[in-house]
């Protein structure tokens, strides 16, 4: 499979601090990769490298087959690539189609190609309702269906999203993030996500999380669930001394709550064994599945491991 950006020993570092410490990894052509880590971590550091907005350090950096280099322009990376950053980039005193129209005439597209890539973002984003308005009296949720919009014109082959749902209201950041979704799997375009909702995270094809600048974990988010998760089972038993006793005859380790006790379990099998054991005793039960808030915390909070 086609490697989309391809990262060896990237460091950056201001005076004596080294805010990327030496990271490597690679991203396949037509993945969504979660790029994770707590504020200060290093993220928008590397973003901002990847997208030719900040010089390294040091290390070798490959984005569509383009090598980074800081003796040039680096002009075909940026035609191959677009960007989505926290802050936005728009006029506010531009409608949404004159903002997105006269950015695509930056990266020199005809008129044909402009009006064709312009219905394409449009009918991603439902830009209909918008398309007329002024930027500066948007919503919060279509300034950021815009800001998407301009990143799509030119149709890149890798998107650059730095958090883009942060501050949206639930049912906004589900539309924008369902369309991110539709994108990525109807045109097989390659999305390097940043984002602070696991729930996010964890439809990724990968995930990589940073910690004060280093690579700490990786993989696919059911093997990071099955290394630094685990999944639960909440019971509430007839008797409590009857159940405390049961638990202990099982040698089971549990915390109690308001009369609800939580142990940790292996699997769902494991659950169903146990339960199989305790029905008599008990008056209800739930089988929490580990997930990617878990992970993240775990990771923070124990360093992972590279």
């Amino acid at each position: 499979m086609t490697i989309a950006i391809q990262v060896k020993n990237l460091r950056k570092q201001y005076g004596e601090h080294e805010a990327v410490k030496g990271i490597s990894f690679e991203v396949k052509k037509g993945e969504l990769l979660a790029f994770l880590g707590a504020n200060g971590a290093g993220k928008s550091t590397t973003i901002e490298i990847l997208c030719t907005l900040l010089k390294k350090t040091s290390g070798t950096v490959n984005i569509n087959g383009f090598t980074l280099d800081a003796k040039n322009d680096n002009a075909d990376i940026r035609k191959s690539i677009g960007v989505v950053f926290q802050q936005s980039l728009l006029d506010e005193r531009l409608t949404v189609y004159e903002n997105i129209m006269h950015r695509g005439k930056t990266y020199g597209l005809t008129k044909t190609e402009l009006t064709a890539n312009y219905q394409f973002v449009s009918t991603y984003l439902h830009l209909e309702d918008i398309e007329k308005k002024k930027y500066g009296t948007l919503s919060g949720g279509q300034k950021r269906r815009a800001d998407i919009a301009r990143a799509l014109i030119h149709k890149p082959q890798i998107l650059f999203l730095d958090e883009p749902t942060t501050g949206l209201d639930p049912q906004t950041r589900q539309f924008v993030w369902q369309a991110i979704k539709k994108l990525q799997q109807e045109t097989n375009m390659t999305i390097f996500l940043t984002t602070h909702y696991m729930e996010e995270a964890a439809v990724a094809h990968h995930v990589i999380v940073l910690k004060k600048g280093q690579i700490v974990a990786q993989g696919t988010p059911d093997a990071l669930k099955t290394t630094y998760a685990y999944d639960q089972m909440t019971l509430v038993f007839q008797n409590e001394k009857d159940g405390e006793k049961w638990l202990l005859e099982n040698e089971l380790t549990y915390t109690e709550k308001q009369g609800i006790y939580t142990i940790k379990v292996d699997s769902t099998l494991h659950a169903l064994t146990l339960l199989k054991k305790a029905e008599p005793l008990l008056v209800s039960f739930e089988v929490i599945k580990g997930t990617m808030d878990d992970v993240f915390i775990h990771i923070m909070e124990d360093g992972g491991a590279a």
